[in-house]
């Protein structure tokens, strides 16, 4: 009886490329939405002009040309173009490929290896590339979307130069649009108002965009559709946003600086960005309360306040309800007086303290606890500012040794201000009753 399964039993799987792949740029000049690196004063188009590639990192968001671009440059200088992914492939893998790249280089071929999500490659297997970079066996292309400075050794940044992809804009997606109506022979079967949003939802994304592109020409509808239409039959594309990687850095810096600059619609708008890519908002709250004592300060107490209360209202409510907690939290801190004066105040003062070491406080305001210690002066005129004119008795607390510092300077904005009046308030109450 014959095998039921027998591949040659199996039917040939379908031949047709998706559109993304029969739009694939036959030439550097077709690549959209990267002039910067492509065009003649562009990092690429000089290597391509002449004649000379060095290794280079690309580093840009998914679907902006990454792999298209190394394979053009193969063509363009004329070499042999040997892809491999990190995702799939091992230390192994990579003996092979060098291997044969040395054979072709003895018979003058010259070999780009372009090497898809090269930040997966631990720190061991980045470092066997070196040794075939420096001596020229292979021209290292590496693709990554994740930021080179982090995830790619120092050695290997040293010896390949990183150029930034830039997501697409509307313009570079637009182009897309009108290649893939050319090559369809046909218009999209969309209204103005749906072409605009299916621009959108790619977020920056050319693959994103040619797939769902496709999926309209695949279903076949019968009249053009409106951005509701067109919202029901396909989805968007997800935001881009690791939460442990730039995205998140890049965002929670976002946020910070604009609550800094006193801009509660951009940090509203970043909060946002945050918080429905996915992030913890206890993050998100911590990074408030944070904000609230080194930006804000005592400029207005009441920051970080707000901003525990925010907290435990989200541990109450939950979300998404508590979620308008943190809101409340990250408007309050856009429009709250600055100050980072006790922020600077604390750097001085752990300053000071590392360079002075173990001083002796004066004995005048030290406890006797002891007989011993009141014998040898612990507590000796000690002046009690509740019995002294004005509540204040203008001593001396600073260690004999050492001259009184200042490291606390209040601005004049918000509470800030009254806390100034207060501390000249004492400070001329201390030089009048200071001993001549």
């Amino acid at each position: 009886m014959a095998d039921l399964f027998a591949p040659d039993d199996l039917p040939p799987v379908p031949a047709e490329a998706p559109l993304a792949d029969k739009l694939r740029p036959r030439a550097l000049a077709d690549v959209v939405g990267q002039d910067h690196l492509t065009g003649p004063d562009g990092a690429i188009g000089r290597m391509v002009a002449a004649g000379r590639l060095s290794s280079i990192i690309l580093w840009g968001p998914p679907g902006t040309g990454k792999t298209t671009i190394s394979r053009l440059l193969a063509d363009a200088v004329g070499m042999r173009f040997e892809p491999i992914s990190a995702v799939f492939s091992g230390v192994a893998d990579l003996k092979k490929v060098f291997a044969a790249a040395r054979d072709h280089a003895r018979r003058g071929e010259k070999t780009l290896l372009f090497v898809d999500e090269i930040h997966r490659f631990n720190r061991a297997q980045q470092d066997s590339f070196l040794p075939f970079v420096e001596d020229g066996t292979v021209t290292l292309v590496g693709a990554t979307t994740e930021n080179p400075s982090f995830e790619l050794n120092a050695a290997l940044l040293s010896r390949a130069q990183v150029l930034i992809l830039r997501r697409l804009d509307a313009t570079a997606l637009e182009q897309l649009l009108e290649r893939a109506e050319s090559l369809m022979e046909r218009p999209l079967p969309l209204d103005a108002a749906a072409r605009e949003a299916l621009l959108a939802s790619a977020d920056g994304d050319g693959r994103f965009l040619l797939n769902q592109v496709e999926t309209l020409y695949s279903i076949g509808v019968p009249q053009p559709l409106d951005p509701a239409g067109l919202s029901a039959l396909l989805h968007r594309r997800v935001a881009v946003y690791d939460k442990d990687r730039e995205g998140h850095y890049n965002l929670i810096s976002a946020l910070h600086k604009s609550l800094r600059g006193s801009d509660p619609q951009a940090a509203l708008y970043y909060l946002a960005r945050m918080l429905t890519a996915g992030e913890e908002p206890l993050y998100v709250l911590r990074r408030l309360v944070r904000f609230a004592v080194e930006d804000i300060g005592l400029a207005d107490p009441q920051a970080v306040v707000q901003c525990l209360a925010a907290k435990d209202s989200y541990d109450f409510l939950g979300s998404p309800e508590g979620e308008l907690a943190i809101v409340q939290a990250c408007l309050y801190c856009a429009t709250a007086p600055k100050s980072n004066a006790a922020y600077s105040a604390m750097k001085s003062a752990w300053r000071s303290a590392r360079e002075t070491g173990s001083l002796m406080p004066p004995q005048n305001i030290l406890n006797a606890s002891t007989k011993l210690m009141k014998t040898i002066g612990y507590g000796k005129g000690y002046q009690y500012d509740h019995d002294a004119q004005d509540g204040f008795s203008g001593d001396n607390y600073w260690p004999e040794e050492m001259q009184p510092q200042s490291f606390y300077a209040p601005t004049e904005r918000g509470f800030e201000a009254r806390i100034a009046e207060r501390m000249a308030y004492w400070d001329r109450l201390r030089a009048e009753r200071r001993p001549k």
